[in-house]
């Protein structure tokens, strides 16, 4: 199959066509050409106003829900969310059942999805069964797939147990992922502590649980020199001690969820179960932080926090409603439009560049003969999904029938072709 993609802005720091608007021939999964006005002869032709294509994009951490939990997500399901928020790779959660801590559940989710139209890459469990006792067996699991490491929505609470997992993962340079989050700290909160929470009635989780935690684990990267990633940071003190340990030289990165950067703690007022999320929504001028720790570049990349749950998990009481919310179609379109400044350039680093250096994923390349790995999308469109188009499972959003700036086109990840409605 042939595709050509028509005047697309280019962005790419390695190719030589970056910042160009050019003609994109691809067959058979290859960059056959790119020049300016190619002949308009394939089985496929793009073209709309405004179009940027740069390497795909890569999420760090969504939930897939298999095995053992498919009435929520699947491999396939979730695959075609991430296609069409323009992932063309996706970190998948060990939260599974049973859990993703052996070369054998490893294996059967990098076979399960070998034939779909993304790259879906397992996160390894740092505990077995993620009880947080015993280390799980990390090496096996890195040499049948898995990319990185972490307990997913169970952050190791231990410190001593963290600190041999980091040990372990530095003999063969892996990352571990985190949620920072010290649950004795606010054990009972449904949201976060301040002045929205008093006003619902409701128990708060401070920020302290966050603080605590990053400042911990910053301290054990310091004394083991391996490498650490905490995801969902929330509280602007985090962010600064994010920020010393970068300058002091440690392997220390971040992502920030895109919810985190929309909502506030006082949209909950109507008790929106979708809103609860973990960690939870914090105040207006946290989320300012975040929002300028992302245009500072301080933010390494955009993790969607992709968490599916089905009905009977999301509509009951706010108290026994489960944390969480599906993410992976409107990531771009909402960090798009909390942040509007951002440009398409640090756009492409949030969402592919910077994920790839971090994990140590092949890094795409925009020119002729290279693999076609790529995603499209338009800065000045708009976004707008209802919940019966949604290629989710389940519809857990906040974010249905809300327009929003910004639209993925769809992605070619080889000779998989994945493009929205009315992409050409």
């Amino acid at each position: 199959m042939t595709i050509l993609i028509q005047k697309a802005q280019i962005i790419d720091s390695k190719s030589l066509h970056n910042g160009q608007i050019r003609d994109i021939l691809i067959e058979n999964g290859h960059i056959k050409a790119i020049g300016s006005e190619l002949p308009a002869q394939a089985d496929k032709i793009v073209h709309q106003p405004g179009l940027v294509v740069s390497p795909g994009w890569v999420d760090i951490f969504s939930h897939f829900n298999d095995p053992g939990y498919e009435y929520k997500e699947t491999l396939t399901t979730g695959a075609a969310a991430a296609a069409a928020g323009g992932y063309t790779d996706v970190f998948v959660l060990p939260n599974t059942k049973p859990v993703v801590d052996s070369k054998s559940q490893v294996e059967y989710i990098r076979g399960g999805s070998s034939s779909l139209p993304v790259n879906v890459w397992p996160l390894g469990a740092v505990t077995r069964g993620l009880e947080g006792k015993d280390l799980a067996e990390m090496y096996d699991m890195r040499n049948s797939g898995a990319v990185a490491f972490s307990d997913g929505t169970s952050p190791v609470q231990s410190a001593g147990l963290l600190l041999k997992g980091l040990q372990y993962v530095k003999a063969f340079g892996g990352t571990i992922i985190q949620i920072p989050d010290d649950k004795t700290v606010g054990a009972n909160g449904l949201m976060n502590e301040g002045i929205v929470s008093t006003r619902l009635g409701l128990p708060g989780k401070p920020m302290m649980a966050e603080e605590l935690m990053v400042a911990r684990d910053i301290k054990l990267v310091r004394y083991t020199e391996s490498r650490l990633h905490f995801t969902g940071i929330s509280s602007p003190k985090s962010l600064e001690y994010v920020r010393r340990a970068k300058e002091s030289g440690l392997a220390v990165s971040c992502s920030v969820t895109p919810y985190h950067l929309f909502f506030t703690d006082a949209e909950l007022v109507n008790y929106d179960t979708n809103l609860k999320v973990y960690p939870p929504l914090r105040d207006a001028s946290s989320m300012e932080a975040l929002r300028k720790a992302v245009k500072d570049g301080l933010v390494d990349c955009i993790a969607s926090h992709h968490l599916p749950h089905e009905f009977d998990s999301k509509v009951l009481e706010f108290e026994y409603a489960r944390s969480g919310m599906i993410g992976l179609e409107t990531a771009y379109a909402v960090v798009r439009t909390a942040i509007p400044e951002l440009t398409s350039e640090q756009t492409v680093s949030l969402f592919s560049t910077k994920p790839r250096e971090l994990f140590g994923l092949e890094q795409p390349l925009i020119g002729e003969g290279a693999k076609a790995v790529l995603t499209l999308f338009q800065p000045d469109g708009t976004t707008r999904l209802e919940e019966k188009g949604t290629k989710s499972k389940s519809k857990n959003s906040a974010f249905f029938g809300t327009e929003l700036k910004g639209r993925v086109l769809g992605i070619v990840n080889g000779t998989a072709i994945q493009l929205n409605e009315s992409a050409s």
